[in-house]
């Protein structure tokens, strides 16, 4: 198989927000803290070790963190200096290959292939790259080493924090087939449901089960499903440094109820993402919203865009039309959050100086600037001010 001639890496940094936070307060050292939302409305963005002890969790309502450890510290998101230290990573990351696929801030798989006749074995690397950040950062990864990008991912979770695990084929039989089969991606809590009247519990189960006990779980996907059980991936790593997608969203402390405040908070959002559009010289093909009911059911709408926006009011009145259409059927929500973004991204082209979305792009670009040179907040619309 193609795969069998590669060495690939997934490295997963250790509770990164909440690592970042304690390496530089000595204050929150060994203690339970979470980052996350200033109130028991919002929810924990990362949890430290001593945190997740107490079963809490990434995703998790704070007020249920709090419920779980009174002594809990909490600290607000610093996402520019994260972003920051992310970015000392990934410099670390290429300076063994350029075949760098970064999925978010703290994580990454690496081809290291062809990096093997100047920096030796896969493992070698792995714990070079793993000293390199600890030297550089202060900072603990998580490494796992495979051929291939799936086995690689799920080797990188099972000895943290700052574990390195290989998992080669001659493996799979002692070391993947035990596992629950909740390490497959793709297998959340819903499938985990409707799997739990069968007798399929581990990856070795899955990898065997029957096709008439997994087709009525899996439908079109069965092979696809049974061939990740089996270890078998084929994708390659994709180094991109572009962004895939911008966004804005926003918990808030009191759920928004009213249409008017809903699209008030709509177009604050907008705002945020569009300017982050502007200023990274991009445009979206997709714009699309979230909607988190006050019972914690989401929702999320999208529309594809003709030509690609990144105007505030072009991406505003779109977002307000998915919101519109999602209200319909939901007359009586109430929404404890929402996010507007922009997807599927492309280089801005330049305005035509004769079409009817001039005067807006004269007017994005300079609230642009004018917020560039006195602050984002000495200018706002008069529609996102509150009503009073």
């Amino acid at each position: 198989m193609a795969s069998s001639a590669r060495s690939i890496l997934h490295v997963d940094m250790d509770a990164f927000y909440a690592s970042v936070e304690q390496r530089d307060n000595p204050a929150l050292r060994n203690k339970p803290l979470v980052v996350g939302g200033s109130t028991n409305r919002g929810v924990v963005a990362a949890a430290s070790y001593e945190a997740r002890k107490f079963g809490i969790r990434s995703a998790m309502p704070m007020r249920d963190a709090y419920r779980r450890c009174p002594d809990l510290l909490r600290v607000q998101p610093r996402m520019a200096h994260y972003q920051a230290v992310s970015k000392q990573i990934f410099k670390v990351f290429r300076r063994f290959t350029p075949l760098v696929e970064g999925l978010s801030l703290d994580e990454a798989f690496l081809d290291v292939t062809a990096s093997m006749a100047l920096f030796g074995a896969p493992v070698e690397i792995a714990k070079a790259i793993k000293l390199k950040i600890l030297e550089e950062t202060r900072l603990t990864a998580s490494v796992g080493v495979a051929q291939n990008k799936l086995v690689a991912k799920i080797a990188s979770d099972l000895d943290k924090p700052d574990g390195l695990t290989v998992i080669l084929p001659a493996d799979y039989g002692t070391k993947l087939d035990p596992l629950s089969i909740s390490v497959i991606p793709g297998i959340g809590r819903e499938t985990l449901k409707r799997l739990s009247g069968t007798a399929i519990s581990t990856v070795r189960d899955l990898r065997l089960a029957d096709d008439r006990v997994l087709e009525p779980v899996f439908g079109r996907y069965t092979q696809k499903t049974r061939a990740r059980a089996a270890g078998i991936d084929e994708r390659s790593v994709v180094p991109s440094r572009t962004e895939k997608s911008i966004s804005a969203e926003e918990t808030y402390d009191t759920d928004l109820a009213a249409r008017e405040e809903m699209e008030r908070e709509l177009l604050r959002l907008t705002e945020r993402t569009a300017t982050r559009l502007r200023k990274a010289g991009l445009a979206a093909n997709t714009v699309h919203i979230k909607i988190r009911q006050s019972d914690f059911k989401t929702y999320t709408r999208q529309r594809r865009v003709r030509p690609p926006a990144n105007g505030t009011d072009q991406i505003f009145a779109i977002a307000c039309d998915l919101l519109g259409v999602w209200l319909g059927r939901n007359p009586d929500a109430k929404i404890r959050l929402l996010g507007v973004g922009g997807s599927d991204l492309a280089p801005a082209a330049q305005p035509d100086l004769f079409t009817a979305g001039e005067t807006e792009t004269v007017v994005d670009k300079t609230v642009d600037e004018i917020r560039d040179r006195f602050g984002k907040d000495v200018l706002t619309r008069a529609r996102t001010l509150d009503q009073h």
